[in-house]
């Protein structure tokens, strides 16, 4: 970091990480009602960390869930182009506990990564931002070179419900902005830094099969009712055929192809497919036949059983037949696929192949449309450019497989397609026991952040 904002970034470098520790010790889970005063925690927290890095006209929005943290850094510079930052500061559940090295909420430092829930994300790349702000005031002063507007929400995590009031609220402050940057995403590699260009959409649905009134004893009834356990893995299986294809009828039928030259550009990405499975310890990958690991993963569709329960699943043995069954189940969308349109689908075909002895019922989740983004803006040259002289490589494009619903949201509501400058790597385990987020990739993002903002205002004059 040899350059006068890596000179800062590397003086505070300690504080820094116990800043965003005393975050990361905050548990922000906003799936679960009983941690609802743990996200308004989260939440002053980092309205006061904004406050001291320089934002004003800082206000914690309440929302019909969890509130959006909303923030405005100004420059004196009239001129100045308009920055929106969005990150969020709910994280996952941390469960299974027992499987953490060292406690979700207790952040721990080994081997150079920072190990904590939320530590990747968000609350890690959403606070390299904070720590840029403080940099920017610290150098110009209230001749900011850019206006930053933040928008860091509760509620990424179960969908991001209401946060699309609030940016219809805002529209005429925060409507047609140079940049809106999002740093919550990964590169491809340590080596390879990257800008994702796309993320799929989500549809998310949870069915319940219901069997007879109780409990049965499985000798005295079994083989004579229908065990609701085995109808359920039957209907969730007819869901794939052999080749890895969705069976639900008219599923593809939105589904946008990849033209020629999107797959070569694809084949071109130096991904290395052992060095990335030898981690999780696969001997062999499976998915759509047809397509490769890459185009499977960002620019295909796809079907996940998230959870499966039902009987008995304590110690021992209990001869048990179930009353009920349950899963839940999530499917990946990509353009041009919208996430009510598919949940009707499946919701249609699981109660279709459900037999007379059962009573099927769903509950469909959140949802969130796919987006796949320009890559010829203002915003994204400076964003190349500016992991290009911190990084000291051109990043490459590449499409993600997770879902970011706010991006969507972003990009109708104010008018301005967002920029997915993410930090994280494969490696982070984000949503999995033992979390953590490299505490170099931390720095260098906020060095990145800060050349952004400074080398925006050079191009945006150089366009118009």
């Amino acid at each position: 970091m040899g350059t006068k904002a890596g000179q800062y970034i590397e003086a505070h470098r300690a504080s820094f990480i116990e800043e965003l520790s005393a975050w990361l010790r905050i548990p922000s889970i906003s799936t679960d009602a009983s941690y609802a005063e743990n996200v308004k925690e989260a939440a002053t927290y980092i309205s006061e960390r904004l406050e001291e890095a320089g934002a004003e006209k800082v206000a914690i929005v309440p929302t019909a869930g969890h509130p959006v943290v909303y923030a405005h850094a100004l420059s004196s510079r009239a001129q100045a182009p308009h920055v929106v930052v969005y990150g969020h500061y709910d994280v996952q559940p941390a469960t299974p506990l027992d499987l953490w090295t060292s406690p979700p909420f207790e952040p721990a430092i080994r081997n150079g990564r920072l190990y904590a829930r939320g530590a990747c994300d968000d609350k890690g790349q959403a606070y390299m931002y904070v720590k840029a702000l403080a940099y920017l005031r610290a150098t110009y002063g209230d001749a900011l070179p850019v206006h930053l507007h933040f928008i860091l929400e509760g509620e990424e995590e179960i969908g991001s419900p209401n946060l699309l009031p609030f940016l219809e609220k805002e529209r005429d402050t925060l409507k047609n902005p140079d940049a809106v940057l999002i740093s919550d995403t990964a590169m491809l590699d340590a080596q390879t830094p990257s800008i994702t260009i796309g993320v799929r959409g989500i549809c998310y649905v949870e069915m319940t099969l219901r069997g007879p009134a109780r409990d049965l004893h499985s000798g005295e009834y079994g083989g004579a009712v229908h065990n609701p356990i085995h109808v359920l893995c039957e209907l969730i299986a007819g869901l794939k055929d052999a080749e890895g294809r969705i069976t639900v009828p008219n599923f593809y039928d939105a589904v946008r192809s990849l033209s020629d030259s999107e797959r070569q550009a694809i084949r071109d990405i130096p991904f290395d497919e052992d060095s990335w499975k030898a981690p999780l310890e696969l001997k062999a990958l499976h998915g759509e036949k047809g397509y490769s690991t890459l185009e499977r993963i960002g620019a295909r569709p796809a079907l996940d059983v998230n959870g499966i329960w039902g009987g008995y699943i304590q110690k021992g043995a209990k001869t048990v037949l179930p009353a009920e069954a349950h899963a839940k189940l999530s499917l990946r969308l990509v353009p041009d696929q919208q996430g009510d349109v598919v949940a009707k689908q499946v919701m249609a075909y699981l109660q279709k192949h459900t037999p007379p002895t059962m009573k099927i019922s769903f509950r469909p989740a959140h949802s969130a449309n796919p987006s796949w983004l320009t890559t010829d803006s203002v915003a994204y040259r400076t964003a190349e450019a500016a992991i290009a002289a911190v990084w000291g490589k051109k990043p490459i494009p590449l499409r993600c497989g997770g879902s970011i619903p706010v991006v969507a949201q972003i990009a109708n509501v104010l008018h301005t397609p967002p920029v997915l400058m993410g930090f994280g790597l494969p490696e982070d385990g984000i949503h999995a026991p033992n979390e953590s987020f490299s505490v170099a990739h931390f720095l260098r993002g906020i060095e990145t952040i800060i050349d952004f903002c400074e080398r925006l205002p050079l191009l945006v004059t150089s366009h118009a």
